[in-house]
């Protein structure tokens, strides 16, 4: 960290409105603490023994914020998507504004019965039980390439499920991106061979 005139603790990026053309992933050892150091450890929750990433305090932080979205806009843009997909809750937040950046439409992933058109749905398993993932039959054209985002890649299963989705309506999945990815979970080896995966912050 560098100190400002003002005294106040500067992020180790100099100018964050030149972050898509300088920053490339993976990051170096020195934005990826920085990164960590905005993100807060919630000890015993949601139970006891988990330590949960709260990325709230990186979402709130201004330079950040832009920072995430700049690199992984330009990680997206290497695949020339036509669409970035965001996955509910936390890639509503991340998809549309990577989106925006490349001048390309967003697609809503959601929750079941949150979608008002006919949708497709996929269903997929948690620790204990399933859970379910719908997006609209006309939210992409076939043949066409999706990016779907979101804020953490943990055990992996929402992430398939978001694959699944898409592919079911015809279009290709080119790539899949996190901020985060707790890696001890093996998350990414749940995705389909040969599908690009990256996240910019991993935790071991």
């Amino acid at each position: 960290m560098v100190i400002s005139d003002a005294g106040k603790e500067k992020s180790p990026v100099d100018s964050p409105g030149l972050l898509v053309d300088s920053t490339t992933v993976p990051l170096s050892a020195d934005q990826i603490d920085w990164l960590k150091s905005t993100i807060r450890d919630i000890p015993d929750f949601p139970r006891t023994g988990i330590v949960f990433k709260d990325l709230t305090t990186l979402l709130r932080d201004g330079v950040a914020f832009g920072f995430v979205v700049s690199v992984m806009a330009k990680r997206c843009a290497r695949m020339n998507p036509d669409y970035i997909a965001g996955i509910e809750a936390r890639g509503f937040i991340l998809g549309p504004a990577i989106a925006d950046r490349l001048g390309v439409g967003f697609v809503p992933i959601r929750k079941p019965g949150k979608l008002p058109h006919t949708t497709e749905k996929v269903d997929y398993q948690l620790e204990y039980g399933t859970d379910s993932l719908e997006v609209h039959v006309d939210a992409v054209e076939p043949g066409r390439k999706v990016v779907v985002v979101d804020d953490l890649l943990a055990t992996g299963g929402t992430a398939r499920a978001a694959y699944e989705l898409i592919t079911r309506l015809g279009a290709e999945v080119v790539s899949l991106g996190f901020m985060v990815e707790l890696a001890f979970l093996s998350g990414r080896s749940k995705q389909p061979d040969g599908v690009d995966v990256f996240s910019l912050v991993v935790y071991d």
